[in-house]
């Protein structure tokens, strides 16, 4: 069979979203990866969050080989996925207002902690007062979204802002509205979301940021290795004790 133009051409929306990212988010990538680092060094948390679709790129750094052992995911039942069911019942979590502040009160995150807060079109109450509540507990907020939607379509929280109003740093995947790279003849609606790819690179990116800045602080990053490798799950163990404290997805 020939190569798919379609596809190809999704290969090619995604790679220069990646490219923008990488050329106009670089300085802020790397602000966020020393706040990671300074919380890392100074014995703080770090967690992240997403509901629905955005809670994949957050759970990619979380329990991963390569990865900070110290990242935990804030989970918000019912929204982390698609194993709800109905599925649409996620989406409606996302508009409730209070969610947010006590999902935070029960959890272990507390002043000095970081928390990423991961959602597209940041307009939703769940991102908005996950943001709002994290910062008045005293914990640093990186946002990642996509800043087109505050300009392009209205907030769904009481206060009318979106969630790039209450981060101390706010990355930008730079997605357009809708969230679908491609159009084609015959097909009468846009398709090819490329949130996922964009959003978990730019985690990575600011995770390997992290990572370099705790060795050049002289910290050895507690990074994760493949229990599929020779000695992984003896690495893996010695990080798990000696970051016990902060690590709480082994409990």
């Amino acid at each position: 069979m020939s190569e798919s133009k379609l596809a190809g051409q999704f290969f090619d929306a995604a790679i220069g979203l990646l490219e923008r990212v990488r050329d106009e988010e670089g300085s802020r990538i790397a602000a966020a990866g020393t706040v990671i680092a300074e919380a890392v060094a100074a014995g703080n948390r770090l967690f992240a969050f997403g509901a629905g679709h955005s809670s994949l790129p957050a759970q990619d750094v979380v329990y991963r080989a390569g990865g900070l052992a110290l990242m935990n995911f804030l989970a918000v039942p019912g929204t982390a996925g698609v194993d709800v069911m109905p599925a649409t019942l996620g989406s409606a979590l996302e508009r409730v207002d209070g969610l947010a502040g006590a999902v935070l009160d029960s959890s272990p995150a507390s002043a000095g902690d970081v928390l990423v807060v991961i959602s597209l079109s940041g307009r939703n109450a769940l991102p908005v007062e996950m943001a709002m509540n994290a910062r008045a507990l005293g914990l640093k907020v990186i946002g990642v979204t996509s800043v087109a939607y505050a300009t392009e379509t209205k907030s769904r929280h009481v206060s009318g802002t979106f969630l790039k109003d209450h981060c101390d740093i706010v990355l930008d995947s730079k997605i357009a509205v809708g969230d679908a790279e491609l159009t084609a003849d015959g097909i009468d609606a846009p398709f090819a979301p490329a949130s996922t790819v964009v959003t978990s690179a730019i985690m990575q990116a600011v995770m390997a940021a992290a990572a370099g800045e705790l060795a050049a602080r002289g910290v050895e990053p507690p990074l994760l290795r493949s229990g599929n490798v020779d000695g992984g799950h003896e690495w893996n163990g010695r990080v798990m004790r000696e970051y016990g404290d902060r690590i709480f997805f082994r409990h």
